[in-house]
């Protein structure tokens, strides 16, 4: 009996033990769940929302495409969004053409041009020119350079222009900006070619995309303008960058007579499936609030239906161009166009081929748009071989164009409000709610509170807060946000340490893209995910989605600062600090928070304006708003703060510098 007692305690026992240990380790992973947030989704998951929200309106608008006058209502709808997104519309100017040299060849010969696009904006061309044809006129072939450095004088454009011209075709082919003759910085990587001024273009309110759509449509004056050619009778054809450049051409301009787009960047943003930051490229690929109005790539195509239309892609660019989206969401809008070919009696019209090679305009690909050319131009159905020709040397093929930079005009600044900032920046309306209290931990003369901000939903903000042992309600509270993210400062004897010891409340924390919530490298081949999980791609799918990062770091300052107020209660004297890259969105957050007494900026741009005197720009594209220097300038906003102060101590932030300047204050001496 005694024995089976025993026998039950130890049952009991192990029992016990074992419940216990479950329940420990279910509280453990219960607490874990809780605590750890996937800070890293957070930027991807808020720009996933808005891409779905911007695909079930178009889809919603597509919808509606159901006979010839809503695809007529569509298509200008198109049109009139496109340049809206660019800039706006610019008025022609004389293009001052001039014929500078001719090389001749049997059976062509290549007339080298140079025109204005707009004033002063010149522009290099080779015209191929059939001859022993008879007098024409002939049909005529825009070809548009994709991103190679040395543009129109590129192996594979020149073939295909060759080709084209010894099938009896006028070919005009120009080297757009950043390549070839208008290369402004000398380097091989186009995509920064481009994207450099382009980025300096939208602080003014204008676009690389305008720029470069703008100079085809001059070019398409050149071409159709040529007593050899049949205006009736005009192609458009563009590999890679070059077909993107022609699906814009294609949306805005009515005179072209059927078009070949050749693994162009037909990538959508309103798609299912989106994979942030989304299908971002060089400065004039990438749509400016594109997404809040429902436009897309694949709604550029829309304006030539029902107009005969290749479109061709490389299987591979799935992961080795593009993203992984590419071609499942490619032959999903295709089928959709489709449906609008087919409802304008044209199906046969619009015609889609894939090739399993590389990203390239090779001969297979070139025989293709041979074909198709033939059969919409010319009338001859049938397989066409390429023709022999001598390719020429870059050297031969030059105009003799000197580039330079783009100019800006001088932004005239305004006066602006608190509500014309924050609606300029697209500051989110954040209530107010307490901080979410993660952990507890002793630290060197404080106590460190880690805490979790809600921001906008989905958005929760890490932040560590430095107690002082005994914290007096008048003594200072301290936010310091750092490009490192809020690690940065934490270790014992650093700054965060050393302030709270000295008395001093600090809230090291973190925004949209920055420490903790720099966003996760996306699913899909690293040669395209990796270089594409960085700050500035997530920049140009803010823009293109509606949001600038800098309005989205904003909102997230004002979050933080409120609720940490809040929460530590009294009536501190509240100071704001960031440095380098964190400079812009401090200053604008101060300037929209009367909570903020004080702003402090370490290193950081002084102004957008300066932005546009130098080809060296460093500031990152995150701090970038598009139409900016039409409304204000950071000395503006600045001036939005009045008799609080604005405090700037160098490159850095550190103890020695902030402490100075607290002692100041405390001491009621100015603050400079």
């Amino acid at each position: 009996m005694v024995a089976g007692v025993g026998l039950g305690s130890d049952k009991m026992r192990v029992m016990t033990r074992r419940r216990a240990l479950l329940g420990l380790m279910a509280q453990s992973r219960l607490l874990s769940a809780a605590q750890v947030r996937a800070y890293s989704r957070c930027l991807p998951d808020y720009l996933a929302a808005l891409a779905g929200a911007a695909y079930r309106r178009r889809e919603a608008a597509l919808a509606r495409l159901v006979d010839a006058t809503s695809i007529s209502a569509r298509q200008a709808w198109v049109r009139e969004k496109l340049w809206l997104v660019a800039g706006g519309e610019p008025v022609r100017s004389p293009l001052n053409l001039q014929t500078v040299g001719v090389l001749e060849r049997t059976g062509y010969r290549i007339e080298k041009l140079r025109y204005e696009s707009q004033p002063g904006v010149v522009v290099p061309a080779n015209l191929y020119v059939p001859t022993g044809r008879g007098a024409g006129p002939f049909p005529g072939v825009l070809f548009q350079m994709g991103h190679a450095a040395n543009g129109k004088a590129y192996a594979s454009y020149q073939k295909c222009c060759l080709g084209l011209v010894k099938l009896g075709y006028v070919v005009l082919a120009f080297d757009p900006m950043g390549q070839g003759e208008r290369s402004y910085y000398h380097t091989s990587d186009v995509d920064e070619e481009h994207s450099r001024p382009g980025r300096q273009m939208l602080l003014v309110g204008d676009s690389a995309t305008r720029m470069q759509v703008w100079d085809a449509v001059r070019s398409l004056d050149v071409l159709a303008g040529n007593a050899l050619v049949d205006a009736k009778r005009i192609a458009t054809v563009g590999q890679s960058g070059g077909a993107t450049l022609t699906m814009l051409l294609a949306a805005v301009d009515d005179r072209l007579a059927c078009a070949v787009v050749a693994s162009g960047n037909t990538e959508n943003f309103a798609c299912a499936g989106f994979q942030s930051p989304g299908s971002t490229d060089d400065a004039e690929q990438n749509l400016i609030d594109s997404g809040p109005l429902g436009l897309d790539r694949w709604d550029l195509l829309y304006p030539m239906a029902p107009k005969p239309l290749l479109v061709m892609v490389s299987e591979r660019d799935w992961f080795g161009t593009y993203s992984p989206q590419y071609l499942v969401s490619g032959e999903a809008e295709f089928a959709k166009l489709r449906r609008v070919y087919a409802r304008l009696g044209k199906r046969e019209n619009l015609q889609w081929r894939s090739s399993a090679l590389p990203h390239g305009l090779a001969l297979g690909s070139r025989l293709e748009l041979y074909a198709f050319l033939e059969r919409h131009l010319q009338g001859r159905a049938g397989a066409v071989e390429e023709p022999e020709f001598g390719l020429e040397r870059e050297e031969d093929l030059r105009v003799g164009v000197a580039a330079s930079r783009v100019r800006f005009a001088a932004p005239k600044i305004q006066a602006i409000d608190v509500d014309g900032l924050r609606q300029l920046l697209r500051v989110d309306r954040v209530g107010l709610s307490a901080p979410m209290v993660r952990g507890r931990a002793a630290g060197e003369g404080c106590d460190i509170e880690t805490l979790d901000v809600a921001s906008v939903p989905g958005v929760g903000l890490p932040a560590y807060l430095f107690r002082p042992k005994k914290w007096a309600a008048e003594r200072p509270l301290l936010f310091v946000l750092e490009p490192g993210g809020r690690t940065r400062h934490w270790r014992e004897a650093d700054l965060c340490h050393r302030l709270a010891a000295s008395g001093v409340a600090v809230c090291a924390f973190d925004v949209r893209g920055v420490g903790d919530l720099r966003p996760e490298v996306g699913r899909g081949n690293p040669q395209y995910t990796t270089p594409h999980a960085v700050e500035e791609a997530y920049a140009w799918a803010s823009l293109i989605l509606g949001r600038p990062m800098l309005g989205q770091r904003v909102t997230d300052v004002l979050a933080m600062v409120a609720a940490v107020v809040s929460h530590v209660g009294g009536g501190p004297q509240v100071w704001l600090a960031g440095s380098e890259g964190m400079a812009v969105p401090v200053l604008c957050a101060g300037a929209l928070s009367e909570q903020v007494d004080i702003v402090v900026l370490a290193g950081g741009m002084r102004s957008w304006a300066s932005l546009l005197d130098t080809d060296e720009y460093r500031e990152s594209f995150a701090n970038f708003v598009p139409g900016v220097l039409r409304r204000t300038d950071l000395p503006e906003i600045e001036a939005l703060l009045g008799a609080r102060r604005v405090a700037r101590i160098g490159a850095l932030l550190d103890f020695e510098s902030i402490g100075n300047l607290m002692h100041l204050q405390m001491w009621g001496n100015e603050v400079r």
